[in-house]
């Protein structure tokens, strides 16, 4: 669901732009009160998964692929706050490395998939968690709230194209939302199976899993682990994804809108994920996929950081 440069105008994408700073920057406010130092690794831990993640595209349907965005699955496991962050350094990374979605656009992809889809799948699995006990409820309400966190950042698009005058809000909105309601089965798929496997191996890393406040464990073992099997997805599993366009590119080569600006308004050092130099296309993407999860995992980290003082009340949870 990246849009490129030249499918929105000047006014959405400064509006956009806008409203996504103002929400980032809530977001490191709200991280530096909230987050304990000794959680900043699983940022960069969750933020060079989901870029890993998002270069394995699913088949949806004929021609039309998906992949997963994972903001409500990250806003579970370490609070909406720090989900706004690491998606926004998944974004930025995509964007200016990778040319993954426009430069221009970049404020409007971080509204719909770092602040809508983030906040919005997180309030949807709060309301449902409440209505379904134990583990198997969270499980239930993260599958629904994933597969609604799609559906949200689907409509804040078509609603974005719309205003722009790319295609009507009556064309697009189904449109998008109809090829994203599937894309969301496997978002949701992905997001529960992903908490349950915590969920067996660490509950200590659930914020709301009964008792772990009181045992928290380290999770410098389990960020070395966690990074090995994202590196493994990039090198492994990423240069196997589907081929196809996704939702948003499906989209608009069936409604005649996919003509995005000629020439990026700057140069990506590794544009649509082929390591220069490398003539096997597999490698190249290998290399592209476990180099960017690095750079991500460490940015995140970076911005983590600078935000979350390392001495105060924060380091009385052993974690």
């Amino acid at each position: 669901m990246h849009i490129p440069d030249g499918f929105l105008d000047a006014k959405t994408a400064l509006a956009t732009g806008a409203l996504s700073a103002a929400g980032l920057g809530y977001a490191l406010r709200e991280v530096r009160r909230e987050l304990p130092p000794r959680r900043v690794p699983l940022l960069g831990l969750a933020a060079a998964f989901l870029f890993a993640a998002q270069m394995v595209n699913f088949p949806v349907m004929g021609g039309t692929s998906g992949h997963l965005v994972g903001g409500a699955l990250v806003a579970v496991l370490l609070g909406p706050a720090a989900a706004v962050v690491v998606v926004a350094t998944v974004l930025i990374v995509q964007c200016f490395l990778f040319a993954d979605g426009g430069v221009m656009a970049l404020g409007a992809n971080l509204f719909n998939m770092g602040l809508t889809a983030t906040v919005g799948g997180y309030a949807v699995y709060r309301g449902v968690a409440r209505l379904l006990p134990g583990l198997r409820g969270r499980v239930a309400a993260l599958a629904f709230a994933g597969w609604c966190s799609t559906i949200i950042a689907a409509a804040a698009c078509a609603g974005q194209l719309a205003w722009s005058g790319t295609v009507a809000w009556r064309v697009g909105f189904p449109a998008m939302v109809g090829v994203h309601a599937l894309i969301g089965l496997g978002e949701g798929a992905v997001s529960a199976l992903v908490l349950l496997a915590i969920a067996r191996t660490r509950p200590d890393l659930l914020p709301d899993q009964p008792g772990a406040a009181a045992a928290p464990g380290r999770v410098g073992p389990f960020v070395v682990f966690g990074l090995l099997v994202t590196l493994g997805i990039a090198l492994f599993v990423a240069p196997f994804a589907c081929p196809w366009p996704d939702g948003l590119e499906s989209v608009a080569a069936r409604l005649g809108f996919n003509h995005p600006a000629s020439s990026p308004l700057l140069p990506a050092l590794i544009p649509d994920y082929q390591l220069p130099g490398i003539t096997s296309p597999g490698l190249a993407t290998a290399l592209a996929g476990a180099a960017g999860a690095l750079v991500v995992f460490l940015l995140a980290i970076g911005f983590s950081r600078l935000v979350v003082p390392r001495e105060g009340p924060a380091l009385k949870t052993e974690i």
